[in-house]
């Protein structure tokens, strides 16, 4: 068997230097936000508003938002992730996430259980420590 001409080689190799890295960006964004961002906003509407923080109620949706462009980009010989995919997610956070805690939980009061004696405790102590010193302080015998 002869030895392959260096050119085809060189031809061989940047074919699939140039098929890897071919993405066509403009359809990449197309298909993200028809065939993702369209299911994803159904099922947050579907969820409500009140509950976007709650990391338990959106993990699922949130799940198959990023697994959809990683398919999508699959599909169009794409790197997955990149700059667009960065930019798509920014604008969903920006949009659907922008008022949650850094710790992805819905922010609430904790129970009453709880709070009461965290209000109480204090209150208390510093009453008794007022009227503690208001005594003493009428109190001047054996005070030299």
């Amino acid at each position: 068997m002869a030895p392959l001409p260096r050119r085809f080689l060189c031809f061989v190799l940047a074919h699939h230097f140039i098929a890897a890295t071919a993405c066509h960006e403009a359809e990449y964004g197309r298909q993200i936000r028809e065939r993702c961002l369209r299911p994803f906003k159904l099922s947050m509407e579907g969820i409500g508003q009140r509950l976007w923080c709650d990391w338990d109620e959106t993990m699922g949706t949130y799940g198959e938002l990023t697994n959809c462009t990683a398919a999508v980009a699959e599909n169009l010989t794409c790197y997955w992730p990149n700059r667009l995919v960065d930019e798509f997610f920014v604008a969903v956070h920006s949009h659907y996430f922008r008022n949650c805690s850094p710790s992805g939980r819905a922010l609430h009061d904790p129970p009453n259980g709880v709070l009461c004696p965290f209000i109480l405790v204090p209150v208390l102590v510093t009453l008794l420590m007022t009227a503690l010193v208001v005594w003493r302080s009428k109190r001047s015998e054996g005070i030299v």
